[in-house]
């Protein structure tokens, strides 16, 4: 019963249409880059390298709201995947058994890097759709050079179409991320004892983190502008706003004053002012003590950050960047998600490529591309829908471009054809992956089958239907087959895992040798970080498992929560320079508290819960960890109820 209910809901899932504004400038810029280099070269004569060249136009998918300076690297070093994939296919065509290999560790080592770098978009699937192509028309190696610097000369102009922003906007999505901060900020104010609070503060922490990673990432010697100073330091603003209505809601306030999310929310908007527009006026509340007072000042500060001049903004900030080296050892662990999800995708896709291989099929290149694409869920659930919007939404597209070729278009029609293709696919990958796959299947079919003389359609149709649908079931079958319970398997472990990290955490800030270290580039710092956002993905993962015991995971949520709060807590004490030194004692029944707790979910024992102290000034610290004994506790209660 419960498989049915899960079939069904994945069904629904598949065929739900997200309520996502279009992207229109993204849609027409990716019709842009693909279809432009195909233009120059039918105009130049060669319209068979202009299609090379717009294969290049892929790396422009991979823009995202990303800063500036990230979006030049990120662009740049995809469009020389794209050319190194191509090149490889030409390269190694003839030997299937390589080829498979090749394409397996294509797409394992951009999954790899693409999770362990956090970066957003398609990760390694268009990789995998330029390297597997080259087996359909199997070119002489001799021109891997020339295809090669086609597809990047491709690529570097989708990186001018993503770097056009900057000339208007070059803070833009730094701006963006700290103005969410700020309405955020507003949202939460307004929530105190209500239903939503708990809501509301998540949201704060989760775009505090986006906020320093997108302004991390925006960082470069090139940017360190006084608007970029601005900014950073607004987010720093914010985190002490935030961490002072916590430490009130934790000594038992009722209630702020209206008049802070007013103001907070005109700071927000304000961000986005010019210089015609009126400074927001900051609201006084009516009634005031020293906690309220002692907040607002720190909303003075902030209005002072955003209106003073910018010559006059000359506080000094320190940015921690992790190394590549460090983000990468992190996430090459056997019980990281990242680690194991990229090698469960490379095996899947070489078997995918070596079934294609060995049963002949016609053109065979689109088994493993499909496997590949269907593979891209989070989760098992997730995959089953991608696996049903992939069949479908491909099978529409391959009708299309049927209807297409059957009127025998001209070079200038196709070139037209895969413009507006590329705009639709960009338009609808926002509402549902269906519909964008009715439109990606026919653009890159006519690029990759477009040296073929196709005059049997039916028989063209018919055989790379049966190719997408072979590639959905492997794909199906690698996810279901191949650590279908990991993720839920690893939860006790990692929870254990991160609760120690917070207790190294801890005792580095409040003990004697707290103003010896710098806990920004510490590893216990660093550590924890990679435990939390390990721990929110594998617990969404394990959510999507099939079977899975959801009621389960959803009482584990609460805990979930603890632990992340938590973990934001003590990160944000580590900004304050005049921790107090704790008693050998006090230490000594921390550490023990976060040891039970650890060894609670070790063990699936609970013991009773253990006296938390309170440290004077950081009261929310032991708010927290008492909440989470208490998620704890319930947990373990109703699971050997249930």
């Amino acid at each position: 019963m419960q498989m049915k209910n899960n079939f069904f809901r994945g069904l629904k899932g598949a065929f739900a249409v997200k309520k996502a504004p279009f992207p229109w400038i993204r849609a027409i810029c990716a019709g842009i880059c693909s279809s432009t280099p195909i233009v120059i070269g039918l105009l130049l004569g060669n319209f068979q390298y202009g299609l090379l060249a717009g294969i290049g136009g892929f790396a422009y998918l991979y823009v995202w709201n990303e800063p500036f300076p990230q979006r030049a690297k990120k662009i740049f070093f995809v469009a020389l995947g794209l050319s190194a994939a191509i090149g490889l296919g030409i390269l190694t065509a003839s030997s299937p058994i390589i080829f498979a290999i090749l394409i397996g560790l294509i797409g394992g080592i951009g999954t790899f890097i693409f999770g362990a770098l956090k970066i957003p978009g398609p990760a390694s699937i268009f990789f995998v759709i330029v390297f597997a192509m080259t087996s359909a028309s199997q070119p002489d190696p001799s021109l891997a050079s020339t295809y090669a610097g086609l597809v990047f000369l491709g690529g570097v102009f989708a990186w001018c179409v993503a770097m056009l922003g900057w000339f208007f906007n070059p803070q833009g999505p730094e701006t963006n991320a700290v103005k969410r901060v700020y309405l955020e900020l507003a949202s939460l104010s307004h929530s105190v004892e209500t239903d939503q609070f708990n809501a509301a503060r998540e949201r704060v922490v989760i775009a505090l983190k986006d906020a320093d990673a997108t302004l991390i990432a925006g960082y470069a010697s090139w940017n360190s502008s006084i608007i970029y100073k601005r900014l950073y330091l607004l987010k720093d603003q914010a985190s002490f706003i935030f961490s002072d209505i916590l430490e009130m809601v934790a000594e038992g306030r009722k209630q702020l004053p209206p008049e802070l999310g007013q103001t907070v929310e005109a700071l927000a908007h304000s961000l986005h002012s010019k210089k015609n527009m009126e400074t927001p006026v900051i609201l006084q509340p009516e009634e005031t003590d020293k906690a309220v007072d002692r907040l607002f000042s720190k909303i003075y500060d902030a209005d002072a950050i955003l209106n003073e001049p910018l010559t006059k903004i000359n506080q000094k900030i320190t940015i921690s960047k992790p190394t590549l080296h460090s983000v990468f050892s992190d996430a090459f662990d056997k019980n990281s998600i990242v680690f194991i999800s990229a090698l469960k995708y490379g095996v899947v896709l070489m078997i995918a490529a070596l079934i294609a291989f060995a049963f002949d099929f016609d053109r065979s290149y689109w088994i493993p591309v499909s496997c590949g694409a269907t593979m891209l869920g989070s989760t098992i659930m997730s995959t089953f829908q991608r696996g049903i919007q992939r069949s479908i939404g491909t099978i529409v597209g391959v009708l299309i471009v049927t209807i297409v070729l059957s009127f025998g278009p001209t070079d200038a029609w196709v070139a037209l054809c895969i413009l507006v293709f590329s705009f639709f696919t960009e338009l609808f990958m926002v509402r549902n992956y269906a519909f964008a796959v009715m439109f990606i299947t026919p653009s890159s079919l006519l690029i990759a089958e477009n040296t073929t003389q196709i005059h049997n359609l039916s028989y063209f149709a018919t055989a790379r239907i049966t190719d997408i649908i072979i590639g959905v079931l492997i794909g199906l079958a690698g996810v279901l087959l191949i650590g279908r319970r990991s993720a839920s398997s690893r939860l006790p472990h990692l929870i254990a895992k991160t609760i120690r990290s917070q207790s190294q955490l801890f005792f580095m800030l409040f003990s004697e040798q707290n103003s010896e270290v710098n806990v920004d580039k510490s590893k216990a710092l660093n550590k924890l970080r990679t435990n939390l956002v390990n721990l929110r993905t594998i617990y969404t993962t394990a959510l999507g498992e099939v079977p899975t015991n959801k009621e389960v995971l959803e009482l584990l949520w609460p805990a979930i929560f603890s632990i992340e709060q938590l973990g934001y807590v003590l990160e944000f004490g580590s900004n304050h320079a005049n921790r107090p030194v704790l008693s050998d004692g006090m230490l000594a029944q921390f550490l023990l508290v976060f040891e039970t707790m650890a060894k609670t979910v070790e063990l699936q024992h609970h013991e009773k819960n253990k006296h938390v102290p309170i440290i004077e000034g950081y009261s929310k610290i032991q708010q927290e960890i008492i909440s989470l004994q208490n998620a704890l506790q319930l947990f373990h209660n109703q699971t050997r109820l249930t």
